[in-house]
């Protein structure tokens, strides 16, 4: 199993959002492409990206960013989310070298762009699904929608996605542990691959996750915990290797 750092860009600094709010930030880095050294020098197979600014402007604001990490670290996949509402902003991630795009708030705003995606990229698109209480939520977080999770995750296992994304946004960045029975929930409903996020903190996580791999849970996206230091990313990924040889 993958532990994915993530690597959160707002105003060209690595910063740590609390349940998606904008004012709630902690910038741990000036230099995110120094940070994405870091990662990849503690094991890092995969890099979690998001233009937090995008996101919420509905456009690419951090491209430049992106490209410069993309460049410093050309064997490591990278996954990038926020602000991708448009078939040439794929493009221009995919030429600069970002492995895979995340489609978030368009892909239950707008459900056939996904379709279309996977049809002009295939194997390059994720979609991330942002729920509450089994709900999707969009636009930063800022709305709930009335989708269920599970249905909507089906509904794009059909498109032809990589991989779906989960975040239980009442636990991101709130340290208070990742919730697996709804990840497992999700897993066991569909065939694609799914990715956690939110809420790990600990070793204790890492063991939790992996103990339900078999699932289908391929990764953990970690972020506040690796900044703040409550789990040491090179420990963790050595764990989730003996885990799940």
């Amino acid at each position: 199993m993958l532990l994915i750092p993530a690597i959160d860009l707002k105003d060209g600094k690595c910063v740590r959002l609390r349940q998606g709010r904008m004012e709630d930030e902690t910038i741990f880095s000036d230099d995110p492409v120094a940070m994405a050294d870091r990662w990849v020098e503690a094991g890092a197979r995969r890099l979690h990206i998001v233009d937090l600014n995008g996101a919420f402007e509905g456009k690419p604001v951090n491209a430049d960013v992106v490209n410069a990490i993309t460049r410093a670290h050309p064997e490591v996949p990278v996954q990038i989310g926020g602000g991708i509402r448009d078939e040439d902003t794929v493009q221009t991630y995919l030429d600069a070298g970002v492995q895979y795009v995340i489609i978030g708030t368009k892909a239950v705003n707008v459900p056939h762009f996904v379709n279309d995606l996977c049809l002009e990229f295939p194997g390059h698109i994720i979609v991330g699904l942002d729920a509450k209480d089994g709900k999707v939520a969009i636009d930063g977080w800022s709305k709930l929608s009335k989708h269920d999770v599970v249905d909507m995750a089906k509904h794009f296992e059909n498109d032809g996605v990589a991989a779906i994304v989960y975040t239980d946004i009442g636990r991101d960045g709130m340290m208070s542990g990742v919730n697996i029975e709804s990840t497992i929930k999700l897993a066991q409903a569909i065939t694609i691959p799914v990715i956690a996020s939110g809420g790990i903190t600990n070793l204790d996580d890492i063991r939790g996750l992996c103990a339900v791999a078999d699932a289908g849970i391929m990764g953990a996206i970690t972020g506040r915990a690796i900044y703040e230091g409550t789990l040491d990313f090179a420990a963790g990924q050595k764990l989730a290797d003996e885990l799940t040889e």
